[in-house]
């Protein structure tokens, strides 16, 4: 099943547009500048050829891991949920918000159903075409370091064919094609990681708030009925901006930039909020 993941369109132009990537910056903008032989450039080459490997690393992770399902056995702590509500009619109300009708099964808090995997998904992100697989509770980290990783790699490869361009002759060899060529990958790089950089931006800052996409969109509507009551609205899982981080990306920093390093993720039922930390 986690193989044929990768048996995708989508999935195998990523790839596609790796190797494009890595050979163009590799084969012609670091050569054509520095050369290969040379110390500068056998260093570029070695640092883009890491950032390369970790992204498709973080990939093959982010696409083999499954986020996230619901335990067979999982039932709410409806108590919990209603804020120690007692009466029968306040639990029964609790429990119906925390059961899935298509699943026709209960679901843990931050849990959703998507459509395209049909099942509910721990703390589900969004379901991700790229990858071809949902962006949940056990595959977030990866996903967001795939991010990070391909941001970068695009930042370097930007910076290759700019400086090859500054440093070629262009009075000796100046050919049409050759502009052509360097405008071409420049533009696509470049959109490259301006897509990707924004991409990183948003998850930053979802992480930094302890949200994800969904519950993003879930608290501008919440945010918008607590004004309207006299009210105001704090996302109730948002606890600090280091406990936030440490939640995602684990207490070690040293474990920060890898993404297989999730010993510290819980069973992905039940979450630390506001009301637990205050």
């Amino acid at each position: 099943m986690k193989c044929q993941r990768f048996l995708s369109v989508p999935i195998i132009a990523v790839f596609l547009l790796l190797g494009f990537v890595y050979y163009i910056t590799i084969f012609i903008f670091i050569k054509d500048w520095a050369g290969l032989q040379t110390s500068a450039g056998l260093l570029n080459a070695l640092i883009f050829t890491l950032l390369l490997c970790l992204c498709v690393f973080s990939f093959s992770v982010a696409v083999a891991a499954d986020p996230g399902h619901v335990p067979s056995a999982y039932v709410p702590d409806v108590e919990d949920d209603s804020g120690g509500a007692s009466s029968d009619q306040e639990l029964k109300k609790a429990a119906e918000r925390r059961q899935c009708d298509k699943c026709s099964a209960y679901k843990p808090p931050r849990a959703h159903h998507c459509k395209v995997c049909r099942r509910c998904v721990l703390r589900m992100d969004h379901h991700c075409l790229w990858i071809n697989n949902c962006v949940g509770h056990w595959n977030y980290k990866a996903f967001f370091l795939l991010v990070f990783y391909a941001t970068s790699g695009s930042i370097y490869s930007m910076v290759m064919i700019i400086t090859s361009a500054f440093h070629k002759n262009w009075d000796l060899d100046g050919r049409v094609p050759l502009k052509t060529f360097y405008v071409f990958c420049g533009t696509v790089v470049l959109a490259l990681s301006l897509i990707l950089g924004t991409l990183l931006g948003w998850h930053i800052y979802l992480i930094i708030h302890n949200m994800t996409t969904i519950e993003y969109h879930e608290g501008i509507r919440a945010a918008w009925l607590a004004k309207k009551s006299g009210l105001s609205y704090r996302h109730p899982f948002d606890v600090g901006v280091y406990k936030n981080i440490s939640l995602v990306l684990g207490s070690n920093m040293l474990t920060w930039l890898c993404p297989t390093a999730i010993s510290h993720l819980k069973d992905g039922t039940s979450f630390p909020t506001i009301r637990h930390t205050s």
